[in-house]
């Protein structure tokens, strides 16, 4: 069985229905990953997506904050959806398809502007977080499994625009790609996008803030795709999407791509 799947922030699914109901025409991914729905699960916009084929979701909800989902052309069950931190927050939902393959879908908290937590709840509750994500991990292993999502880290040199600017800059500090290198470490996570794409600057993240942000190309790689040591063979065609980054009323976010032979 080969699928493709699909991880993009959309930054309101509801406002930005149109955009998602084009990704899903023009490149038909068989699975769809969402973050940052803000929407409850009874509110997302389901009649055009089933209309193209996405017939399947499991979700995660809550009135304008947060938000995930997983949309699929093929049967998917809820497989489990963590509360790390004790947020209260929507921020994961897991799904598996018929062929065994268990999804993770998580929005990690951004953390806020600075990185410090004795002054930045924020900060906190994103180490928090990432935390608990690292100790349930290590506490059940998982297998035949893929981690996608807006994990709102840049971990590597070239996942930013300018390493050094950035590095006490939240997303980039050298505490939260600890980190994230303990949470990827603990589930024995394997990084599909980079696996691909070994070398050289990679952005899903352009900020609204830049006039020009194309130009400007201040990016970060936010976005990630991950799979499990026994399937990490499996993912390969690996892009992203940055045209999206310039449509209509876009997210700031990219769409992630892989295909698995599973």
């Amino acid at each position: 069985m080969t699928f493709t799947l699909a991880t993009w922030n959309i930054n309101s699914v509801r406002l930005r229905e149109d955009i998602v109901a084009r990704l899903m025409h023009d490149e038909s991914p068989d699975v769809l990953c969402l973050q940052e729905c803000k929407s409850p699960v009874d509110k997302i916009p389901l009649d055009q997506f089933r209309a193209l084929g996405y017939t399947h979701m499991v979700a995660r909800g809550q009135k304008g904050y947060n938000g995930v989902a997983i949309l699929s052309k093929q049967p998917i069950v809820e497989a489990g959806a963590a509360d790390h931190a004790q947020l209260g927050h929507a921020r994961h939902i897991a799904g598996q398809l018929e062929n065994g393959v268990t999804i993770h879908n998580f929005y990690v908290p951004a953390g806020g502007d600075v990185a410090d937590r004795a002054v930045n709840e924020k900060f906190g509750q994103k180490l928090d977080y990432l935390t608990d994500m690292r100790d349930a991990f290590r506490a059940d292993k998982p297998q035949k499994s893929i981690l996608v999502g807006d994990l709102n880290i840049a971990p590597r040199e070239d996942d930013v625009w300018d390493h050094k600017k950035l590095l006490k800059v939240v997303s980039h500090t050298p505490i939260e790609v600890e980190h994230f290198a303990e949470v990827m470490a603990a589930g024995d996570w394997a990084d599909v996008t980079r696996a691909d794409i070994p070398v050289g600057q990679l952005y899903s993240w352009w900020s609204y803030r830049a006039k020009d942000w194309d130009a400007a190309d201040k990016g970060r790689r936010l976005d990630h795709i991950w799979a499990t040591a026994d399937i990490r063979n499996a993912g390969h065609s690996s892009r992203i999407l940055r045209s999206a980054r310039g449509w209509d009323k876009p997210s700031d976010h990219a769409p992630v791509f892989a295909t698995f032979d599973l």
